[in-house]
């Protein structure tokens, strides 16, 4: 079942997702050379406590920790850990909150250290294919038509989708109805309709989009050894197209930039 959200409802998820945007772009600052993704998690789950909420990942389903933290070929649910940032690594930081009973999802994939151009472009074609799928959400639409515009965008630029891992409805509980592939044609499954809210998150590899899941049951690699990006951003859709929850009011220049007049001010 797909639910669309009251305005009250809609308040408190815009409360927890801002939170979770906050802490992101706090630790984000914490990737460079030198630093491991085990203090970046603890900073992360520092941050979510004092903030009166809880973390949305650990203990789900056996998640170990607070974060999932990604680093070049591992593609999402990397487990924080002792090693290393090198200056090259790309690091994928995905992250969740629950606050007043709602919950709050964003991830971003971050240069550590000064990284080759073609990582450089993978992170920017990464990025702007997740614009590219908010740009499709609009009261009318249909679910494929997120994962249509992804596709388009990164497979114009020569890179991958990857297919075992999609974004997904969220409210009370993390992971709601409806799944969102980040591939195929557009069209089809359900019309978007103005309260339902959306965690939109596109996995894009530099090679092929083949993936394969460690032995430790939860790091997703890709199969080839490429590079991989994550972004994610939580939307609800608005009688004029969507808000995104977890938007800065600083970012919000960048995001025009990358999607134009499909972002709202609401600050």
């Amino acid at each position: 079942m797909i639910v669309c959200r009251s305005k009250a409802e809609i308040a408190k998820l815009r409360r927890v997702n801002q939170l979770v945007a906050r802490i992101l772009a706090e630790i984000r600052r914490m990737a460079v050379p030198g630093a491991t993704t085990r203090e970046i998690n603890t900073s992360a789950e520092t941050r979510v406590r004092e903030a009166g909420a809880v973390p949305a990942f650990k203990g789900y389903h056996g998640y170990p920790a607070t974060v999932c933290a990604s680093i070049n070929e591992q593609v999402v649910h990397g487990i924080p850990s002792n090693r290393r940032l090198a200056d090259g690594d790309v690091l994928s930081i995905d992250m969740g909150a629950k606050l007043d009973g709602f919950y709050g999802d964003c991830a971003v994939t971050v240069p550590v250290g000064r990284v080759s151009p073609e990582a450089e472009r993978l992170l920017r074609v990464t990025e702007e294919a997740l614009f590219h799928g908010i740009e499709a959400v609009r009261p009318g639409a249909r679910i494929s038509d997120i994962g249509a515009a992804v596709q388009r965008h990164v497979e114009a630029h020569g890179f991958s989708v990857v297919r075992e891992f999609v974004g997904h409805g969220i409210g009370t509980a993390l992971h709601e109805e409806p799944q969102i592939a980040n591939y195929g044609p557009g069209g089809r499954g359900p019309r978007l309709a103005e309260g339902m809210v959306l965690a939109i998150e596109p996995m894009v590899n530099l090679g092929g989009a083949g993936v394969k899941v460690l032995g430790d049951g939860w790091t997703a690699v890709t199969r080839d050894g490429s590079l991989s990006a994550h972004f994610e951003h939580t939307v609800v859709v608005t009688p004029e197209g969507c808000e995104i929850l977890t938007l800065l009011e600083d970012d919000a220049a960048r995001a025009r930039e990358l999607m134009g007049a499909a972002v709202q001010n609401n600050w």
